[in-house]
């Protein structure tokens, strides 16, 4: 983790802080304060003072991670070499706002979701920026989402391109059942009816209805239930969720709605960084 920050840092920074060297003295110290701009759920405070840490800058915190916060509340305070901090400011607010910003979306949804079903999982996917997976997963559960999968090798998850080559949903269980540990879920990407109800019958720990309309979500639920398999299998809904159409699928009885809108669509928290000038 310590390298992937300083990588992100370094990435920004190349050779020097062409700006901060010629304008500041190597002797000068600050103090200073990360801001909210305004409401939401702050995350990635951990990461920033990591951050900071490896540039021996003292941070104090104020806020953790989850807490909700309001316009002009300070989340953290620091002190240290006038020009670590700025090199580091950029990374530090970029990593901070991106990752409050999915916190603060993802408790939103799950806040409005609980009011018609408080027990459905709400879950993001793997739509997420290529480098900072982690994060981002990290800021769904920071603001109470499920992370699903972080990587390829959390669970087995075969997919319709998987079942074009493979050509039997059946097959594909059976083949991920015999390739993979005990410990691993196998889950099954269903269209249809049909692959639903084989995807339970060959033993997927969960069957994944994509981009299906409520009613058609109505539809595979009754049949699964209605022969004997609906408690075998944990049912995720998924496919162009967003806040507009997710309490359509919440008033369902499934197990998981999981949404990359969460990742891919959250806007960036709106947050600062100011020292103290002389």
């Amino acid at each position: 983790m310590r390298q992937d920050l300083a990588r992100l840092v370094y990435e920004d920074m190349g050779f020097e802080d062409l700006t901060t060297q010629a304008l500041i003295p190597s002797s000068m110290r600050v103090k200073g304060r990360i801001l909210a701009r305004e409401e939401g759920v702050v995350a990635g405070l951990d990461l920033a003072l990591s951050i900071f840490k490896e540039f021996s800058v003292q941070t104090f915190l104020k806020k953790q991670d989850g807490d909700r916060i309001a316009p002009q509340d300070v989340l953290m305070e620091f002190e240290g070499e006038a020009r670590s901090i700025l090199s580091v400011e950029r990374t530090v607010l970029n990593l901070l706002m991106r990752m409050s910003g999915i916190a603060t979306l993802t408790d939103r949804i799950i806040r409005v979701v609980r009011e018609v079903n408080p027990t459905i999982i709400v879950a993001g996917t793997r739509k997420t920026t290529p480098g900072l997976q982690f994060y981002e997963k990290s800021a769904i559960r920071v603001g109470g989402g499920d992370t699903h999968r972080y990587r390829l090798d959390d669970q087995v998850l075969i997919k319709d391109n998987h079942l074009a080559l493979v050509g039997s949903v059946t097959e594909a269980v059976e083949r991920a059942r015999k390739h993979a540990s005990f410990t691993k879920k196998i889950e099954v990407e269903a269209d249809t009816l049909d692959q639903a109800f084989e995807a339970a019958q060959a033993g997927a720990d969960i069957v994944l209805l994509d981009n299906m309309s409520p009613e058609e979500v109505e539809t595979v639920l009754s049949a699964l239930k209605d022969n004997n398999l609906r408690d075998k299998v944990l049912v995720e809904v998924s496919g162009g969720i967003n806040p507009n159409n997710i309490l359509a699928y919440a008033k369902l009885e499934a197990d998981v709605i999981s949404t990359g809108y969460i990742t891919h669509s959250a806007p960036s928290l709106n947050l600062s960084l100011e020292v103290d000038g002389n």
